[in-house]
C-alpha cells in the first residue's frame, strides 16, 4: 500500500498528541507514506500561521514520507487548480490511496479510484486497514 498524504493530513498529523499523528505512525508500519513539496509547503504555511511550535513535528513527519517530485498533469477528473498537484502527485507517485480530509473538493471522489488512486478520508482508510 502506498498512501499519498494531502496537506490537511500533514497539518493534522503534525499537531501534538493528535489522533491523526497516531494513525499515521501506525499506518507507516503497514504502508509507504508519500507526499510532495506542494502539500508539504501548504501544511508548513498553515502551521506557521496557526501553530508554529508544530513545525518540527511536520519536518519529522515529512522525513517518514517519500517525496514525489513529479506531477501527472493529465488528470481524468476536474478539480480546483489548487488540488490538481495533490492528485497529480499521487498519480505520478503510483500511490494506491490519496488520504485527504478535504471533503469540499475531494469528497465527491471518496471511495472512488481515479487513475489507479483510491481517494479516501481518514475514516475510510482506517476501516480499510483495520
Amino acid at each position: 500500500m502506498r498512501v499519498f498524504l494531502d496537506a490537511n493530513i500533514l497539518f493534522s498529523g503534525a499537531r501534538p498528541s493528535s489522533r491523526m499523528g497516531a494513525f499515521l505512525e501506525t499506518l507507516s508500519r503497514q504502508a509507504d507514506l508519500l507526499t510532495n513539496a506542494y502539500a508539504f509547503e501548504e501544511a508548513r504555511r498553515n502551521l506557521e500561521l496557526k501553530f508554529p511550535d508544530s513545525l518540527k513535528a511536520l519536518e519529522k513527519l515529512a522525513r517518514q514520507c517519500e517525496m514525489i517530485s513529479q506531477l501527472s498533469v493529465d488528470l481524468e477528473v476536474e478539480l480546483p487548480h489548487k488540488d490538481q498537484p495533490i492528485l497529480g502527485g499521487a498519480v505520478a507517485g503510483r500511490a494506491t490511496h490519496l488520504l485527504t480530509g478535504d471533503e469540499r473538493d475531494f469528497g465527491k471522489f471518496w471511495g472512488k479510484t481515479v487513475q489507479g488512486v483510491k481517494i479516501v478520508s481518514p475514516k475510510m482508510l482506517a476501516e480499510e486497514v483495520l
